[in-house]
């Protein structure tokens, strides 16, 4: 069962782009835009209740009351594929650092291997914004929040973003971290035995960066 925290996009603009991005004729330009697209529409729904503050300002015209987000926003990728949503977040927090972790899967046991981490010594953000476009098993995901959790950020102020997950990944993710906020396009509902989300995608950081094996 889906946990409380599991927020699905239905929206036909995503379902038509993410029916885009499945086919294996769609070219590694139209790839990244589709990821750029729906990650936008993940981001602007994940953040609708980020706490504002307010100001008094100016117009040409007369004062206003403007607003500003209060909490300092901080965005993860885990690379390498969720590099390609990075800069749709960029777009709606043009000022929050970038801490890049690199996770791969190994092949025969599909275990997380970590290789690669630019979090800080100090954490300086108070919500994370966590990148995975795929979320096959969950592994990957699981062992990220992990290291944001060692490093200071409670699972309630993370939010991880997937472009597409399984029904499996994402509940393997419900189970170990309950109280995270999930914002995910589209669920399928197979895991093959090797770890492919089925009918998936394919290797999302081939298909964003053109090296697909032939």
């Amino acid at each position: 069962m889906p946990g409380k925290n599991r927020h699905v996009l239905s929206h036909p603009l995503v379902n038509a782009r993410l029916s885009h991005l499945r086919l294996t004729t769609s070219n590694s330009r139209d790839f990244r835009e589709g990821i750029h697209d729906i990650s936008l529409m993940l981001g602007i729904e994940a953040s609708r209740d980020l706490e504002e503050e307010c100001f008094q300002g100016q117009t040409p015209i007369a004062p206003f009351t403007g607003s500003f987000i209060k909490p300092r926003i901080g965005l993860t990728p885990i690379l390498r594929a969720g590099l390609g949503m990075t800069d749709a977040l960029l777009s709606l927090f043009p000022s929050a650092p970038v801490y890049h972790i690199g996770i791969f899967r190994e092949k025969v046991s599909l275990q997380p291997v970590e290789y690669y981490s630019k979090l800080p010594s100090t954490r300086n953000v108070d919500i994370c914004f966590l990148l995975d476009p795929l979320v096959a098993t969950g592994g990957t995901a699981c062992a990220a929040l992990t290291m944001l959790v060692d490093w200071g950020v409670p699972v309630s102020n993370i939010k991880l973003l997937v472009v597409l997950g399984s029904e499996q990944g994402l509940e393997n993710i419900e189970t170990q971290f309950p109280e995270l906020e999930i914002w995910v396009a589209a669920v399928d509902p197979i895991v093959t035995v090797v770890g492919l989300v089925c009918p998936g995608l394919g290797d999302t950081g081939d298909r964003l960066f053109n090296t697909v094996q032939e």
